[in-house]
C-alpha cells in the first residue's frame, strides 16, 4: 500500500465534485478498472463522506491534533477496513485496503482513511491543509520536510504571489504620490 499517495487521494476526493456517476468515473480517470464497477449508491456515499473527511483538514489546518485523531478515529469506526493480500499477481503480492466484492465507495473510503491514519501516525496530524489562496477552498497533503505548503497547487501559489507583488507595488505607488499630493495642498 502506497499511504502518501491514498492520502493525497483523500485530498483530491475533498476537492472533487461529484454530482452524479459520469463525474465519479472523471474522478477515476487514472483508474478505468474501477469504471465499470461505479453505481448510483457510491455517488451518495462518497458525497457524504466528504464533508466528514473534510473536517479531519479543517481540524489539522487549525493544529488541532485531538480533534483530527478523534475524527479520524469515528471516521474508521463508521468506515470499517477490511484489508486482503492480493495475489492478482502472484510474483508481487501486496495489500489491498478492501476486498474484491467491495463497493467502488468503500474502496475509495478504505484508501483515504487508511493514507491519511498513516500519514498522521508518520509524518504528524498537522500535515492537513486548507488552501491559503483566498478564492480557493481546496485542502491539501503536505509531505514537505519542513512542513511548509499552504497552497493546493502551483496555479494557488502563483496566483497568490502575483496578488501580493501587484498589491506592493500599488502600495509603493500610493506612498511615492503621497509627498506630491501634500505639497499640491499647501
Amino acid at each position: 500500500m502506497d499511504f502518501i499517495r491514498y492520502a493525497e487521494r483523500s485530498a483530491a476526493l475533498v476537492n472533487a465534485e461529484l454530482p452524479d456517476e459520469d463525474a465519479l468515473r472523471a474522478h477515476l480517470a487514472d483508474r478505468s478498472w474501477l469504471h465499470r464497477s461505479v453505481v448510483e449508491g457510491d455517488v451518495e456515499a462518497l458525497q457524504a463522506f466528504r464533508s466528514e473527511l473534510r473536517a479531519v483538514f479543517e481540524a489539522s489546518d487549525v493544529d488541532d491534533v485531538s480533534l483530527v485523531v478523534s475524527s479520524l478515529n469515528g471516521l474508521l469506526e463508521r468506515h470499517p477496513v477490511t484489508p486482503m493480500i492480493s495475489d492478482h499477481d502472484p510474483d508481487n503480492l501486496h495489500m489491498h485496503v478492501a476486498n474484491r466484492a467491495a463497493s467502488v465507495a468503500e474502496l475509495l473510503i478504505g484508501e483515504a482513511l487508511m493514507g491519511l491514519a498513516n500519514l498522521v501516525c508518520d509524518l504528524g496530524a498537522t500535515r492537513l491543509g486548507i488552501c491559503s489562496e483566498a478564492r480557493c477552498d481546496h485542502v491539501f497533503v503536505d509531505t514537505s520536510p519542513n512542513q511548509s505548503r499552504r497552497y493546493c497547487s502551483d496555479r494557488c501559489s502563483s496566483r497568490a504571489n502575483v496578488a501580493a507583488f501587484r498589491a506592493r507595488q500599488r502600495r509603493a505607488e500610493q506612498a511615492r504620490n503621497e509627498p506630491d499630493a501634500k505639497a499640491a495642498t499647501r
